[in-house]
């Protein structure tokens, strides 16, 4: 951990704030380590493997569009997302191998890849990026993290945990604070920019069983101080820790699928 490190005047008032909520402890020396809770909510979620079945709606004060998607996970670097419905969207793909990020388009019939300084622009028109839906292990790679406290909810313990990039990391937040229940589902992710302001966060709606392990199965991502525009995510099935074959996370694949 660093040997010091300057604190925003938004953060301090940010700790003060969640030591004043009931139910909240402050932290002792036997605390678990940060890191390790958020590896275990990332592997909780995508597993060694994965297949599921998902909608997204994404809702505008005057529209409202869901889409049905189908994703494959294997590890924490590899993943594909292909669009199913409605029938405009369907075959629209998304690859991501370790830090490269493909998609693919029908309507042009063409594989493009997405440069870094577009990772955090949003995915399908969605307040998702595609930084967001690839979920990759960057936050393990170039944050350090650090307990902010516990609480409860519901009788179970929820880790409060600050990240914040490395000096050098080529991110876009100035940090994240995630709320990770004990038995390691996500119920919260707030993003800061540079300046410590909240520019959106992830809420956990729903929580179930599925797939032999307990999961989020309905998340909203919203824009901080935006009143109805939002975009969810519900998982309708889910598998783990299934053999998937090497060619699925192919451009190829991609293009043309074949799983």
């Amino acid at each position: 951990m660093r040997a010091s490190r300057r604190v925003p005047g938004p953060f301090v008032i940010f700790c003060l704030a969640i030591l004043l909520v009931p139910g909240v402890s402050p932290l002792g020396a036997d605390a678990p380590n940060a890191r390790e809770i958020v590896k275990a909510a990332l592997e909780n979620w995508r597993g060694v493997s994965s297949y599921s079945e998902m909608a997204m709606t994404i809702r505008r004060p005057d529209w409202e569009r869901t889409m049905s998607m189908r994703v494959w996970t294997e590890g924490q670097s590899r993943s594909l997302v292909r669009v199913t419905a409605p029938k405009k969207d369907a075959g629209n793909g998304t690859l991501l191998i370790d830090k490269d990020m493909w998609t693919f388009s029908p309507k042009v019939n063409r594989i493009i890849k997405i440069p870094s300084s577009m990772m955090s622009q949003s995915w399908m028109g969605s307040d998702f990026s595609n930084k967001d839906v690839s979920r990759s292990d960057e936050i393990l790679n170039q944050y350090e993290h650090f307990l902010l406290a516990t609480r409860s909810q519901d009788g179970m313990t929820v880790f409060v945990v600050e990240s914040v990039p490395h000096d050098n990391a080529a991110v876009v937040w100035g940090k994240k604070v995630l709320h990770i229940r004990a038995d390691h589902v996500l119920l919260a992710e707030e993003y800061f920019d540079q300046v410590g302001n909240l520019v959106k966060q992830l809420e956990t709606l729903d929580i179930a069983e599925m797939g032999g392990r307990t999961i989020a199965v309905r998340q909203r991502m919203q824009k901080a101080n935006v009143e109805g525009e939002w975009t969810e995510i519900r998982v309708d099935t889910a598998e783990y820790g299934i053999d998937l074959s090497p060619s699925i996370f192919t451009r190829s694949n991609l293009r043309n699928p074949r799983e």
